[in-house]
């Protein structure tokens, strides 16, 4: 037995039946709805009503006490690490040279990962999925900006308003991606490998984060779901075309060299594993870049086996 999938045109009279315009889903929402209907059967759902979906609050609980504990951790982690001596007014400071805007593409692909760890908890809780899409994109908005803020009475930062900027549009992307789903074919993802620096001992901070020539952001793109579809179905479902940014040479006063790269790359959510756990876990992985074969575009163009 075979299924299709179609979306069909509304009409409006009954003489107009045999006039319907019977129209394919895209491959990306034949995709879409296969994982949700593989989800529901996993867990033994052979009915599903969106309006009375339960929502369970000791999860929710349990999942918001984990969240302020985390934070409590982390704020006095950054406290004792930075805030010590606190200033006494807020200050802000415009640092849009700083990094090469690496730092800035860094606070973008944060806030997109941490809006996608809250919606792993609303979704557990069995919070709709709008509204878990909306609170997950708010939940990580107000994580980074209370962070933002505190940087804000800190004696060697300020509040930076192109670090929040970022914050937002890495949370709006997210909430984005929910609401236009031809935006699922972009995925953000990292890949790090320490600099030279950072693997002697002379990173001044000595902190992962912080090692921006070691980082390399990118934007996965799920070619298979763009094509169409007479040049799609010759094209793996599980590769995929990803555009980098990194830097190096940072002198720390806004000079180096900005690299740009594109490289294969791996779409995880290919891997055969069904089920709410397993599909959170597919997802996870997709925001990681893995080694693959590449080539850096700028400043001088190379060709690598692997890129990192």
């Amino acid at each position: 037995m075979s299924a299709c999938f179609t979306r069909a045109q509304h009409f409006t009279d009954s003489s107009d039946f045999n006039n319907i315009n019977i129209k394919p889903l895209s491959l990306y929402e034949t995709q879409y709805l296969m994982s949700n209907i593989s989800s529901m059967t996993a867990k033994g759902l052979t009915t599903y009503n969106p309006l009375e979906s339960k929502i369970n609050y000791n999860r929710l609980l349990l999942f918001g006490g984990v969240a302020l504990g985390v934070g409590t951790v982390v704020h006095i982690y950054q406290s004792n690490a930075w805030w010590q001596e606190q200033s006494s007014k807020f200050r802000i400071v415009n640092d849009w040279n700083y990094a090469l805007w690496i730092d800035k593409v860094g606070h973008f692909f944060g806030t997109h990962l941490l809006a996608h760890a809250f919606s792993g908890a609303y979704d557990a809780a069995q919070i709709q999925a709008e509204e878990s899409a909306v609170l997950s994109a708010v939940s990580a908005l107000a994580f980074e900006l209370f962070i933002e803020i505190e940087d804000g009475f800190g004696p060697d930062w300020g509040f930076s308003p192109g670090d929040a900027l970022f914050d937002v549009l890495g949370s709006g992307f997210y909430v984005s991606q929910y609401y236009y789903p031809f935006l699922k074919n972009i995925q953000p993802k990292i890949s790090y490998y320490p600099s030279e620096e950072f693997r002697e001992g002379r990173h001044k901070s000595g902190i992962i984060i912080d090692d921006y020539e070691g980082q390399i952001y990118w934007m996965g793109i799920r070619v298979k779901n763009i094509l169409p579809y007479q040049m799609a179905k010759y094209w793996p479902s599980y590769l995929m075309i990803s555009v980098g940014m990194g830097v190096s040479d940072l002198d720390g006063k806004g000079n180096g060299i900005r690299e740009f790269y594109v490289s294969l790359d791996l779409d995880t959510e290919q891997i055969p594993l069904y089920g709410g756990f397993w599909q959170f876990v597919k997802n996870t992985l997709n925001y990681i870049h893995f080694p693959m074969p590449g080539i850096r575009i700028t400043p001088k163009t190379a060709f690598f086996a692997v890129v990192f």
